[in-house]
């Protein structure tokens, strides 16, 4: 007898966009390690970010932390798009947010620019 409610096999559905920056991370790889820290309001589909800060073991986590300007920009987004990942690859710095569905999945025009500051930091660092 065959189950009338078979289990999906195969890829999930679910994507996610990497933003990768060309940089010889060296031997100190922890320096380019560095993850968003949200100040929230509210609960569930209402929550809204109030304040974006930086949290890494190294300078440029301290260094996205200075750039007021960036943040203000992290800080009007959704508290999905505002959490953001950086870390070092092998031979590059991989800066990426968290996994979407095929329906959510995008990049807006604001996103990419705070991407692309992002990377400007990394590679002054």
């Amino acid at each position: 007898m065959q189950d009338p409610n078979p289990l999906p096999w195969g890829a999930l559905d679910r994507f996610q966009a990497h933003f990768i920056v060309r940089k010889d991370t060296g031997q100190d790889v922890s320096n380019y390690v560095a993850k968003t820290q949200l100040t929230t309001k509210g609960h569930f589909a209402s929550k809204t970010v109030l304040k974006v800060s930086w949290d890494g073991p190294g300078s440029l986590a301290q260094k996205l932390n200075q750039d007021t300007e960036l943040n203000e920009m992290i800080a009007r987004q959704s508290v999905k798009d505002a959490t953001i990942y950086v870390e070092p690859t092998e031979n590059a710095v991989r800066i990426r947010s968290k996994w979407d569905n095929h329906l959510s999945f995008g990049i807006t025009k604001e996103l990419f620019e705070i991407y692309d500051r992002i990377a400007g930091h990394i590679k002054s660092a």
